[in-house]
This record gives structure tokens, sequence and C-alpha cells, in this order.
């Protein structure tokens, strides 16, 4: 089994929550609900992953808060 870790906003206009795997071209999607979009994230990594293994373009690292003023 892999493990991916995906960055998730919520859209302001839709109200859809959109998630990417950070470095992997391809693998974005949206739902209506986390579950939604857990579900739809794993099928599209599924689907890429069926051309072989990943060259990922970056590492996904974390998060930092940056307070300003």
């Amino acid at each position: 089994m892999k493990r991916f870790t995906a960055v998730v906003e919520r859209c302001p206009d839709t109200g859809l929550y959109v998630g990417s795997v950070p470095g992997f071209p391809g693998a974005h999607s949206q739902g209506e609900t986390l579950d939604e979009l857990n579900k739809n994230l794993r099928e599209v990594i599924e689907m890429l992953l069926e051309d072989g293994e990943p060259q990922l373009e970056a590492e996904f690292v974390g998060i930092q808060t940056v307070d300003v003023g």
C-alpha cells in the first residue's frame, strides 16, 4: 500500500472540497464531502499509477503559520 499526502482546500464559490497531491502532476480532484474527495483522489491516483511509479516533482514537507503585522 502506498500513501500520498493531499492538500485540501474548500472553494468559496462552489463549496466543494478541492484536493491535490503536491508534486504529482494530474493528482487532483474535488468532492462535496471530505469522504467523497478522498474516494475521488484515490481513484485518480490509482489511474495515474497504472502508467508506472510517479516521478514526483516536489515533496510535501508540511505547513507553517505566518504572522504578519
